[in-house]
């Protein structure tokens, strides 16, 4: 017999694109939620995976942010469609509390705001950002040393078994 938990029916979060990037470049203090305004085609493509994040940022301009650099491709079913750019800058819906502390955040030297993810929620499709400070190259470095020692261990426990 199978059962179904209704509490968790619809609140499934499906995620459509990873910056993986980000994670490598910046370590990451802190992380917020926020929605995105997309065109309808968008919304398809995006929900199809045809969406990319890498060197994606968000930039504030007045009392608004919003979300530059982000790739989604044309929708491949919506036909022709004159004048448009993948990668045009998207608002993002931010409290403006939210937007206030983001901007105090950018202004602090070395402090950045990246996309982590892009996802569904409830059938929304949600960014999540990460306020994070960049990373010296000596960083980087120890996290590809830790990453090796981490895939030697596991190949070393594979051989054992």
């Amino acid at each position: 017999m199978i059962e179904l938990n209704y509490e968790c029916v619809g609140k499934v979060m499906n995620v459509l694109a990873k910056n993986k990037d980000a994670f490598f470049n910046y370590a990451i203090e802190k992380q917020i939620e926020a929605g995105i305004v997309l065109t309808g085609q968008e919304v398809k493509s995006a929900k199809g995976g045809n969406v990319s994040l890498k060197g994606a940022h968000v930039t504030i301009h007045g009392n608004e942010a919003y979300l530059t650099n982000a790739h989604i491709s044309p929708y491949k079913y919506a036909g022709e469609l004159p004048n448009y750019d993948p990668t045009r800058s998207r608002k993002l819906l931010l409290k403006k509390s939210e937007i206030s502390g983001l901007i105090g955040k950018s202004k602090q030297q070395g402090m950045a705001v990246v996309p982590l993810e892009l996802y569904t929620k409830q059938g929304l499709i949600k960014v999540k950002l990460g306020i994070g400070r960049g990373k010296k190259r000596y960083d980087k470095r120890e996290a590809i040393k830790k990453r090796e020692q981490e895939r030697e261990i596991k190949r070393a426990i594979r051989g054992k078994k």
